[in-house]
């Protein structure tokens, strides 16, 4: 079951699922992968947003979080962060491709 996130709109992870499903492994094995793209995925995008909101506005943003409140935790970010959208697609860009290059490491050492 996907999970759906303030951030979901921004995110695309089709060609890592698709580079994990080459690898030779348990289906056990690929939905754990899976769990941890997707849990640093997330801790990328609340570092990202956290590092662009000054102490009382982190506040405000976690609580949203808590909320699971996606409409309310967009817009209080959107009015307290500039570029937030981009910045939050560069760094997942930045940590999908670091991935990507671990699993074609994996992929020469099974060769």
């Amino acid at each position: 079951m996907k999970i759906k996130h303030f951030y979901s709109h921004l995110i695309q992870v089709n060609d890592i699922t698709l580079d994990l499903g080459e690898l030779e492994m348990s289906q056990e094995e690929r939905l754990h992968l899976l769990s941890l793209l997707n849990a640093n995925i997330h801790s990328t995008v609340i570092n990202t947003v956290l590092s662009q909101l000054n102490e009382k506005e982190k506040k405000v943003f976690l609580a949203n979080l808590l909320l699971n409140d996606h409409e309310k935790t967009l817009k209080h970010i959107r009015e307290n962060s500039k570029d937030f959208e981009e910045k939050i697609s560069d760094a997942v860009y930045k940590l999908i491709k670091e991935m990507q290059e671990d699993i074609k490491n994996v992929k020469k050492l099974g060769e």
